[in-house]
């Protein structure tokens, strides 16, 4: 794929791996590869063993928080309670016979809306209404219903509010303590190191390296994502 060279990466299930790197190292190509909105041109991706183009047609494999929530991750002038359906509107119980079940579609929000806190005056008002922080937590709802098995989180606290960004990371610890694999993608290294249980570093479309999400590591991951790949440890070197 254009943009990425030999990336080699595996999440587990129950874990949060931490990507880093100076913005447009790569970093949009893979998460838009792992979704399925960019075409793979060589090697292989699988998601719990589905490929990535069926993956966000189907419940339960993959969520996605996309870095521009007002373009990619909303519909502004939707209310909150059709954007918390967009990916499930047309299953049950929200859509019988090809009608739209409405008193479901807004029941269901007003669930979500208390469990995620979610600060509005109601179902019923437009997501564009809401601060940048309760609009993430529309994409959250919505992106981790159906428990994935992989939530890709891009740029998930950009333009958030200090209370905002830290209740964004306690979403994801959520989702990495119920089993999932999250994949953190963030310029911000200080929260990548807050809660990822790896870090690896992106340098112009390849992966430099990876340590564990530990601050005596700072000058290793500066050098990678400057362009200096990490040498192996003494007993992996190759003579």
């Amino acid at each position: 794929t254009e943009g990425l060279k030999e990336v080699n990466l595996v999440v587990h299930a129950g874990e949060i791996v931490g990507v880093a790197g100076v913005d447009g190292n790569g970093q949009r190509e893979l998460v838009e590869c792992i979704a399925g909105l960019r075409p793979i041109t060589g090697g292989w991706l699988t998601i719990g063993g589905t490929p990535p183009h069926r993956a966000l047609r189907e419940p339960g494999l993959l969520g996605l928080i996309p870095e521009d929530r007002t373009s990619q991750g909303l519909v502004g002038d939707f209310d909150v309670a059709e954007n918390l359906v967009l990916r499930s509107y047309s299953r049950a119980p929200f859509s019988r016979q090809g009608f739209l079940n409405w008193k479901a579609i807004y029941q269901h929000a007003q669930r979500q809306i208390a469990k995620f806190d979610i600060r509005c005056a109601g179902p019923m008002v437009p997501v564009r209404s809401l601060s940048g922080g309760n609009q993430q937590k529309v994409v959250v709802a919505r992106e981790t219903e159906s428990d994935p098995a992989l939530l890709v989180a891009a740029q998930p606290t950009r333009g958030l509010d200090v209370g905002a960004v830290e209740t964004v990371l306690a979403l994801l610890r959520q989702q990495r303590d119920r089993g999932a694999a999250v994949l953190l993608v963030s310029t911000e290294l200080s929260e990548v190191l807050a809660v990822s249980d790896r870090v690896v570093v992106m340098h112009k479309g390849e992966i430099m390296g990876e340590v564990e999400p530990d601050l005596q590591f700072m000058n290793q991951i500066g050098r990678m994502m400057l362009g200096s790949r990490l040498a192996p440890p003494e007993h992996e070197t190759l003579l």
